[in-house]
């Protein structure tokens, strides 16, 4: 579920180096793995980190929707369907309220980490 956004957003940033820097680099003489290292990658992080976020959330919402359908006894997810059939709708909203903390503040983890990766990007200049 989240490999795709992530694979997918990674091949785009792979692809974001410039026509004109590649050449560069194939004039300074550098190897595939120098122009991957100093030049590919460090314009593809915007794009990982892109995909990453995507892939948090939709880690949660996945692990949540295969528990409500899968899991016996443990899990969010059970807990929810669990609590909709005794009617305990404030146990329902807890649990969402919960879902909903823990996928923003995983969102915001991997922000942070982004922020300091990519410094040097202008999306991340304030």
């Amino acid at each position: 579920m989240v490999f795709f956004p992530v694979l997918v957003n990674t091949v785009e940033g792979l692809r974001a180096a410039e026509p004109m820097q590649r050449d560069l680099m194939t004039t300074y003489a550098a190897s595939w793995g120098q122009s991957l290292r100093k030049l590919r990658l460090p314009a593809a992080m915007p794009f990982v980190f892109n995909g990453l976020k995507i892939a948090t959330t939709l880690a949660l919402i996945g692990a949540i929707v295969a528990e409500f359908f899968g899991s016996p006894i443990v899990g969010m997810g059970f807990r929810i369907s669990t609590s909709v059939g005794q009617l305990a709708l404030d146990m329902v909203w807890a649990e969402i309220a919960v879902a909903a903390l823990a996928g923003s503040m995983f969102y915001g983890l991997v922000a942070l980490i982004e922020k300091r990766v990519t410094f040097w990007h202008p999306s991340q200049r304030g």
